[in-house]
């Protein structure tokens, strides 16, 4: 039986969500409160360069297909996906780089210049993690909507070892401290303290191995864009500039919601893929909240916020050593981490992810140019830092760097700018605390214990996205979307 369905925010767990539902002959509105959809994947387009401006490391692209063939379409139509290789070059502080790819036996010829010895390490390593893979994507599009259903996985976990940290779980094979890096950095793609996450993170790393990382030609707005073009082929009806202001409920039913301008639509069915805590807070009564109170929101712990400019330069950087994906770290690791997610200050230090797409994707720049983005993860806004003064010198601190280390003249080049902190994250994204990938994936806020895709307090409003399981990174928002589109068809079968 078709039903009516709002979807609230068009990040990937959105449009995901509403090209499924809009596919099995729903009827689908969906509501974005910014002038283009993508959510936190939002272009932004700046003297004829394209920033992209959220995720831009493509991984699972079965998940993408998956989407496209439910609505009887072929991905490829839409958008190519190209291979990147490295994945990541990894540099130290010194300057000195590994590659990170999917080939085995390169990475040996990697490990070897580091320390020939965390070979056999890393061999044993990768064959953990196979087990880890399997038993942890078995649970990715899984609801964990009650207990049991989390008590049937615990012997799971303990076995492999979930109470360990990624960092803990990688150092028990890895001795040399830089690869120890190397191979415990993908929790922070996902708002993960390294020193925290549950080990069964480590699964991301044989997620790339399987299916390898990817770019969209185009960057990741192409697939913002072939989205847009497949939801309107369905007649999904999108809102732009449409801030909804609250969730209509009567009782334990959902039904619809109420726009910034007053105007109120109705719906069977309410899904919302804007940030879990923000939604819980800000659009539905507390006294209704029985299960979501304010306190349980706010008792939880979120991701680091992140800092991030885009820049353009008006000549290349390809004589460099600089690859697509770039990471380059602190000499400090363990204690840099601790101070971005401790929330004491803005630590003077830093590492950065360093993004240059236009070594595969010239067309990201005009003729010529460069486009970049370099992104630093900081304190969220629990922290006690006056952004309103602290964004410029830290924007100038790492472009003095970049300048002297990687990007000869840069700042004499630069002919496009844009800066984004935790006050963007918080103001613009609606995201609690400025958080950038909301619930902290730590063990204790894994599967069941994260915030349930179907809310316990409203039997028709679900949730996608980061906040809630599986959790952040394109597979896990994407795994949402599927989790909801199942749990939305049994309810109405049943």
């Amino acid at each position: 039986m078709a039903k009516k369905i709002i979807v609230i925010g068009s990040g990937f767990g959105g449009l995901g969500v509403a090209t499924r539902l809009a596919a099995r002959g729903h009827t689908v509105e969906l509501f974005e409160k910014r002038d283009k959809l993508g959510g936190r994947a939002y272009v932004y387009d700046i003297n004829g360069f394209k920033f992209d401006g959220g995720p831009t490391v493509i991984t699972a692209p079965f998940l993408f297909d998956e989407i496209w063939d439910i609505a009887g379409r072929q991905r490829e139509d839409y958008f190519k996906l190209v291979p990147c290789d490295p994945f990541y070059r990894i540099f130290n502080h010194e300057k000195r780089h590994f590659n990170y790819n999917g080939d085995h036996q390169f990475i040996l010829d990697q490990i070897d210049q580091w320390n020939p010895a965390d070979k056999a390490g890393y061999e044993r390593f990768i064959r953990t993690t196979k087990d880890i893979f399997d038993t942890g994507m078995a649970l990715i599009d899984k609801p964990f909507l009650h207990v049991a259903d989390m008590v049937r996985v615990v012997p799971d976990l303990v076995r492999l070892q979930s109470y360990r940290s990624v960092y803990g779980y990688v150092s028990k094979f890895i001795k040399n401290d830089f690869l120890r890096r190397c191979f415990s950095f993908h929790p922070l793609l996902i708002g993960g303290n390294p020193l925290d996450a549950a080990s069964l993170y480590v699964l991301i790393h044989y997620l790339e191995r399987q299916w390898g990382v990817h770019y969209a030609l185009g960057g990741t707005g192409a697939i913002v864009e072939a989205f847009d073009r497949l939801l309107q082929e369905l007649g999904v009806k999108i809102h732009l500039n449409a801030s909804v202001a609250e969730i209509l409920v009567e009782g334990r039913k959902a039904t619809g919601v109420r726009m910034a301008d007053g105007t109120v639509h109705q719906a069977d069915i309410v899904i919302s893929n804007a940030d879990v805590a923000w939604t819980y807070l800000n659009l539905l009564p507390a006294p209704l909240r029985k299960k979501n109170s304010d306190r349980r929101i706010k008792k939880m712990k979120y991701s680091m916020s992140l800092f991030v400019i885009y820049f353009g330069t008006k000549r290349r950087y390809t004589e460099t050593e600089l690859a697509h994906h770039n990471i380059i770290l602190s000499e400090r690791y363990e204690g840099l981490l601790r101070e971005i997610f401790g929330k004491e200050h803005l630590p003077k230090d830093f590492s950065l992810y360093l993004h240059m797409p236009t070594i595969t994707d010239p067309s990201m720049a005009p003729a010529g140019h460069e486009a970049f983005y370099v992104l630093s993860p900081v304190p969220n806004l629990g922290a006690k830092i006056d952004w309103t003064k602290a964004a410029k010198p830290y924007r100038d601190a790492i472009m003095q760097f970049l300048e002297e280390n990687y990007l000869p003249d840069l700042q004499a080049n630069i002919v496009a700018e844009h800066m984004i902190d935790p006050l963007h994250f918080e103001g613009e994204l609606n995201s609690y605390l400025g958080s950038a990938f909301s619930v902290q994936p730590i063990l204790t806020q894994s599967a069941w214990f994260r915030p349930h895709n179907r809310s316990e307090d409203f039997d028709n409003l679900y949730f996608v996205g980061a906040g809630t399981h599986p959790g952040a990174g394109l597979p896990g928002v994407l795994s949402s979307a599927k989790i909801v589109d199942g749990l939305i068809g049994e309810a109405i079968e049943g």
